[in-house]
């Protein structure tokens, strides 16, 4: 389980093709405090490391269902990436619930610059049945935020200078795809009241 709240930007430093995977070697400071087997947010994407080079790369496996359902495959040599390790018991609930499963990709359609602070507008398939709330909760490539204007297939957020800087939204620009896991607890009432509506 994870919070949302970005502990530090990767950035990629070889990607390997293997089958129909790909292999992510990941150069961040995190890496000297690393293991085998943990499970690490990319870009909201929870991976496992699954190898460890040193104290700055490791490398984690992204497999072909993820691929398809998230834009690990835009990346290339060099790109930055959201990372943030699972949340350890005990520790401050700073975001909200996020599980790190992405639930479809968005597209970028707008950045306004503010006097010092930025709204970002995404698009996204309605048809997937996924819905925003206004003031609620949404995970933008890792990244808890709260929905300024949710409209149908739309919805904008509102970005603060410290997480401009500190993630990967001073890199994203009008077209980029983004992954978003919609809250969860959103996603549960939103399958109960189909159930009752059948």
């Amino acid at each position: 389980m994870f919070t949302g709240i970005i502990e530090n930007v990767a950035r990629v430093a070889k990607l390997e093709k293997s089958e129909g995977n790909l292999e992510l070697y990941m150069e961040s400071p995190l890496a000297a405090e690393m293991k085998i087997d943990q499970s690490v947010a990319h870009n909201g994407v929870c991976l496992t490391v699954v190898e460890i080079f040193g104290d700055r790369t490791y490398r984690v496996t992204a497999i072909k269902e993820t691929l398809n359902k998230t834009n690990l495959n835009d990346l290339v040599e060099g790109s930055p990436v959201n990372l943030e390790r699972c949340m350890t018991m005990g520790d401050r609930f700073d975001g909200h619930i996020v599980q790190g499963h992405v639930d479809q990709v968005a597209t970028c359609t707008e950045v306004e610059a503010h006097d010092g602070s930025w709204t970002f507008t995404f698009s996204y398939d309605t048809s997937l049945g996924n819905v925003t709330v206004e003031k609620g909760s949404i995970t933008v490539n890792g990244t808890s935020l709260t929905v300024v204007d949710s409209k149908e297939g739309s919805f904008s957020v509102a970005i603060i200078p410290y997480t401009y800087e500190h993630t990967v939204f001073h890199n994203i620009k009008v077209g980029d795809r983004v992954n978003l896991e919609f809250d969860v607890i959103g996603k549960y009432v939103a399958r109960m009241i189909k159930g009752y509506l059948g």
